[in-house]
């Protein structure tokens, strides 16, 4: 066999200043979807996801509720460990940017930029948003006010220490465009350079207490962004030469400036190598507004991972527009849970597996499959459209289970027709997988075939089935 691909996918790492909200599990769940696809495709694959334990949010979420900082960082921390094991996310490493390497890491990074040129020291004035951790122009804001947090930013004024943003801007113009999906979010972002060019960015905190010294000055920390891009090196620890870079950032449209712009400009500073894809994804709304713990209409997915299973919350979770916004809910969660994996798929596979006790399946040429759009399906999830692949199996599964009315196989007791039905469950549980690991998991064990990618082209060994148990409880 030919040596494995690597594949290094990264998401967001998450402030932990309150308890995750659904915003968190899309992202993590969409991550780990590719994860598990390029597994499914035999690549070798290093998921990294975590959290950002040096935010100033932190500081003060931990100040409010009169805990010390790293006591109040090691109990929320739980709350984000406990989503992805619930969520069944298969992330190599879970990092905290705590963690004495990573301060090691952003150190080496910092340093050779300086040895660069590309750090110097000078005075800042600006309009500073302890939400965002940044400085913003006064036509950055809206109506005076952060256009992420709606408040208004303070004015600071300080000597610190910049980096040399403005010196990439063309390297910059001609990286964006590739590396940035969808385009429309690479768009934003080019006009937004065209428009007023790139100036030098402060990456420096005064007397902050909280956070990574700067290199050879104690008085300063280092700004949290740069600290946090910095994750996605560090957290590959002694792994950085086989896996770096990283082929997929997934990351929410909220923070696409610092992607886009400052993580590359550093890296080619650092004279690192770039990374291949940005993804770019939309955010779950509530009622049409963007869900935030600042705005506090958040859902929580550790309450809803009480009430349903993992798979459920996934499902309703991919079957949202990657790119766009969309309006999510636990009554969306539901009529997902209802109409899509109990009625079609839950209905599918324990009628023909019923069939398959009672009547037995005779090995046969599966015509059935050419009704399966693969090549269709596969490059909706190589471009990361999984509403649509997820669209596109589900109308198969319609057509399997059309194939079992029309042809009234309880009647005709045709083992023929119960094998190719067999055989097209395996196609859509190994399809599935990606998205609703468990289920897909179940059906494997219960039909006798692994999920390969190799067996989907390779007709089902014949043997004894037993119905399968109910594999989504109508809600």
């Amino acid at each position: 066999m030919s040596m494995k691909s690597k594949f290094y996918i990264t998401t967001a790492i998450d402030y932990i200043n309150a308890r995750p909200h659904a915003g968190h599990a899309f992202e993590k769940t969409l991550a780990d979807a590719i994860a598990r696809w390029r597994r499914l495709k035999g690549d070798d694959v290093f998921f990294l996801t975590g959290v950002d334990e040096n935010a100033q949010k932190n500081v003060q979420a931990a100040e409010k509720a009169g805990v010390p900082v790293n006591e109040f960082i090691d109990r929320n921390v739980t709350f984000f460990l406990e989503l992805c094991k619930k969520l069944n996310i298969s992330y190599s490493n879970f990092i905290r940017t705590t963690a004495k390497n990573h301060a090691i890491v952003v150190k080496k990074i910092l340093e050779k930029i300086i040895r660069k040129g590309d750090i110097y020291k000078s005075e800042y004035s600006g309009l500073y948003c302890t939400g965002c951790e940044t400085y913003y122009t006064e036509k950055d804001l809206i109506n005076g006010k952060c256009p992420e947090h709606s408040t208004v930013p303070e004015l600071r004024k300080e000597e610190a220490y910049f980096f040399k943003l403005s010196k990439y801007e063309s390297q910059l113009l001609k990286i964006i465009p590739k590396y940035v999906v969808p385009k429309s979010r690479a768009k934003e972002i080019l006009t937004r350079i065209k428009g007023d060019g790139l100036n030098d960015v402060c990456i420096s905190r005064k007397g902050a207490r909280w956070g990574i010294d700067f290199p050879n000055d104690k008085g300063y920390k280092v700004w949290v962004w740069v600290d946090a891009l910095i994750n996605y090196v560090s957290g590959l620890k002694e792994k950085e030469k086989k896996y770096w870079p990283a082929d997929v950032h997934v990351i929410g449209k909220g923070i696409n400036w610092f992607h886009s712009v400052i993580w590359p400009a550093i890296l080619l500073s650092a004279e690192y190598k770039l990374p291949e894809k940005l993804l770019v994804h939309g955010y779950l709304n509530i009622g049409g507004k963007k869900m935030s713990k600042s705005l506090g209409n958040t859902l929580d997915p550790l309450k809803l991972l009480e009430k349903y299973t993992s798979d459920s919350i996934r499902y309703s979770l991919l079957r949202n527009s990657v790119f766009d916004d969309s309006d999510y809910s636990e009554d969306l969660l539901i009529e997902r849970h209802n109409n899509e994996l109990a009625n079609k798929l839950g209905n599918l596979v324990s009628r023909v597996t019923g069939l398959a006790e009672k009547y037995g399946a005779e090995k046969t040429e599966n015509k059935l499959l050419k009704k399966f759009k693969l090549k269709e399906i596969e490059k909706h999830i190589e471009n990361y459209k999984f509403d649509k692949a997820l669209n596109e199996i589900f109308s198969f599964i319609d057509t399997c289970n059309e194939y079992v009315q029309k042809n009234k196989i309880w009647e005709t007791k045709n083992k023929k027709q119960i094998y190719e039905l067999l055989d097209s469950i395996k196609t859509i549980a190994i399809f599935l997988w990606p998205f609703i690991p468990e289920t897909s998991e179940k059906i494997a064990k219960n039909l006798g075939f692994d999920i390969k990618f190799e067996n989907i082209t390779k007709p089902l060994k014949v043997k004894k089935i037993k119905k399968e148990d109910i594999l989504f409880k109508k809600i």
